[in-house]
């Protein structure tokens, strides 16, 4: 493929994959003011703008703990199945809009429990959106459940339970998301043992507010297939390497990593020294409303804060649709029409690249 410059319009046009975005950071502000309005629900804000500075959406937090403070905010409307239903419909629909082809929403069911819903109904409404949503935008879109680091690793086995159950049914994985700060993986075991006895994939957020050694246990203690962030990996060269060769994917999330003070800044961010090394980084938003962000624009990101290329930024579209969690035979065919369809839309750029001014205008 050649080398060339791309807008945030083309990349918006190519076939995309965001495989790490939670559910409750990615609503609409207007959604969000509708349904507090609807549930008689005090924010802190009754604009769409001045909700989105009081939730500091696209602003650094600092910190993972004061970045997820946010999430206190958007829980609050999402206690019933209408809403619930209603926000996963409207996050696959927001991904076709930027031809997300292939999506896999996070979220914790027992955070979606406070007004008395049980975990099924949590579940069921959150499958139910992306489904009809897959009818009409074409998304496909699966779910991943999430144990909470600090919480209890009680609450976390009876996650991997809700896995297991509707495995086959839309779930296709389990995470551990949360504090990771003196909350260690290895204390929820009883949850990824469940899971991994019953084959599902697991991944786990690691590497992001504590170093190499939480990427080390979430992979070798947990058996985790992908890892969430991994910012810190890069301290860690032999483990680097490890999770190289046996093609660990990285769930890289950029704008979310500098907000939560996981990194610098986005210049300093090892995405591209992951990449450069082979290892298969993937990029996603984390959180579309508190990053502030889409999949398009963090690859515009990588494109023109890291200086990827677009080749580069190919390779990591291709990243992603590899690393789906995906039945093999069904992966391998999206893979190859993604890889035909970048290898056009490169052709294309190449010929309009190489007429001459007057030819067109």
């Amino acid at each position: 493929m050649a080398v060339m410059e791309l807008t945030l319009s083309q990349i918006e046009r190519l076939p995309k994959t965001d495989l790490h975005v939670h559910l409750d950071g990615s609503l609409r502000l207007s959604t969000m003011l509708e349904l507090a309005e609807e549930q008689g629900i005090a924010l802190p804000a009754d604009t769409p703008e001045a909700l989105a500075k009081a939730l500091h959406c696209g602003q650094n937090a600092g910190s993972l703990v004061d970045y997820l403070k946010a999430f206190d905010t958007t829980l609050k409307v999402l206690q019933t199945e209408d809403a619930l239903y209603r926000v996963a419909y409207e996050l696959s629909e927001d991904a076709a809009a930027e031809n997300i082809r292939y999506m896999e929403v996070r979220y914790s069911p027992m955070l979606h429990t406070r007004g008395g819903l049980r975990l099924t109904t949590v579940v069921e409404a959150v499958l139910a959106g992306l489904w009809e949503a897959h009818k009409d935008h074409g998304v496909v879109a699966n779910a991943i459940l999430c144990g909470i680091r600090n919480i209890s690793p009680e609450s976390s086995f009876e996650m991997a339970q809700l896995a297991v159950a509707y495995k086959n049914r839309g779930v296709v994985a389990f995470d551990l998301a949360g504090a990771e700060y003196d909350h260690p993986a290895k204390h929820h075991l009883r949850a990824f043992k469940l899971v991994r006895d019953n084959n599902i994939a697991v991944t786990i957020h690691a590497g992001e507010a504590y170093g190499p050694a939480s990427v080390h246990q979430a992979i070798h203690v947990c058996g985790a297939h992908r890892i969430g962030h991994g910012c810190r990996l890069r301290e860690d060269g032999d483990l680097l390497h490890y999770v190289n060769d046996h093609r660990i994917a990285l769930e890289c999330c950029p704008s979310s990593n500098v907000q939560t003070g996981a990194v610098r800044d986005l210049r300093s961010h090892p995405l591209k020294l992951y990449h450069d090394l082979g290892l298969r980084v993937t990029v996603n938003t984390d959180n579309r409303l508190i990053a502030d962000t889409t999949v398009s624009r963090e690859l515009w990101l990588c494109h023109t804060q890291m200086g990827l290329d677009s080749d580069d930024i190919h390779r990591i579209i291709i990243n992603g649709f590899k690393a789906a969690f995906l039945p093999f035979h069904q992966k391998q065919t999206m893979v190859r029409g993604v890889f035909r369809e970048l290898s056009s839309a490169a052709r294309a750029s190449e010929q309009h690249e190489s007429r001459p001014a007057d030819a067109s205008a």
